[in-house]
């Protein structure tokens, strides 16, 4: 899934897109870059929804499974003052994010390396959270992943999550942004999905379906030349945003935000 996701040059895409859209490249902050930097379902407004959910307060330490750009990571640095690793097996993706971090000062509170989410090569029970949206997806060994998590976590940590979940009506449309066919996409319901974190450990203090509350874009026309959807899936990006509308209105594709607690002391 690397070769699908690796993007060369990406960076100066983004620096010449945001000057492109008024932004000053020397005073950049988390709300100029987030259109940019927010590469999953619902942007900026789903990372915020997320960490109100989760509860996220100052201190906590939150590993951040799949955080791409960084947007999230930044935001949860900033306005809920946690301190953050991230991990992406996107390595243009972790360059990219690790300039965006230090340009924006925040160099002591986020971390950014390569790595595999079926790997994490982390000491046993050092987060207070794990924090994951939208990147299970291209993982066909959920229970693995989510067992990871576990180990990560504390007694008593939170796994804070959203992902797109198979919705009633089956089989979903490609393609999605995730993949071009469903060699690469391994979705599972939610019902599936809960009993998994479950026999992991986790016990759920939320889990809310927002498929309706964030509907995504009408239309690729919709989506600026700074935003990341655009920027990475390039040309593509039509044919996705027509194939997930039609996956949403059709309830083929749900998105579900959710927040679990490692069975343990209360966190």
């Amino acid at each position: 899934m690397a070769a699908y996701w690796e993007r060369e040059g990406l960076l100066e895409k983004i620096l010449e897109a945001l000057a492109a859209a008024g932004k000053n490249l020397d005073t950049l902050t988390i709300e100029d870059l987030a259109a940019t930097d927010h590469f999953h379902t619902g942007a900026k407004k789903a990372t915020d929804r997320l960490a109100r959910l989760g509860g996220l307060r100052p201190g906590m330490r939150v590993l951040d499974v799949g955080g791409g750009l960084g947007g999230p990571a930044r935001t949860l640095a900033v306005e809920y003052g946690c301190h953050v690793t991230v991990v992406d097996l996107t390595e243009s993706y972790v360059r990219v994010a690790e300039a965006l971090t230090t340009r924006l000062g925040l160099a002591d509170r986020v971390t950014h390396r390569v790595g595999d989410a079926l790997a994490l090569y982390v000491p046993p029970g050092s987060f207070d959270a794990v924090w994951t949206q939208n990147s299970g997806m291209n993982i066909a060994d959920k229970e693995r992943l989510y067992a990871g998590f576990a180990r990560a976590l504390r007694p008593g940590g939170l796994l804070v999550t959203q992902e797109p979940m198979a919705g009633p009506v089956q089989p979903i449309v490609y393609p999605v942004m995730w993949a071009g066919d469903a060699s690469a996409s391994f979705l599972r319901t939610p019902d599936e999905m809960r009993a998994i974190m479950e026999a992991a450990g986790f016990r759920v203090r939320a889990w809310d379906d927002i498929t309706e509350e964030i509907p995504g874009p009408a239309s690729a026309a919709e989506i600026p030349a700074h935003n990341a959807q655009r920027l990475i899936m390039g040309d593509g990006l039509d044919a996705i945003i027509a194939s997930q509308r039609r996956n949403r209105g059709e309830r083929r594709l749900l998105a579900i935000q959710a927040v679990l607690e490692l069975s343990g002391s209360a966190a």
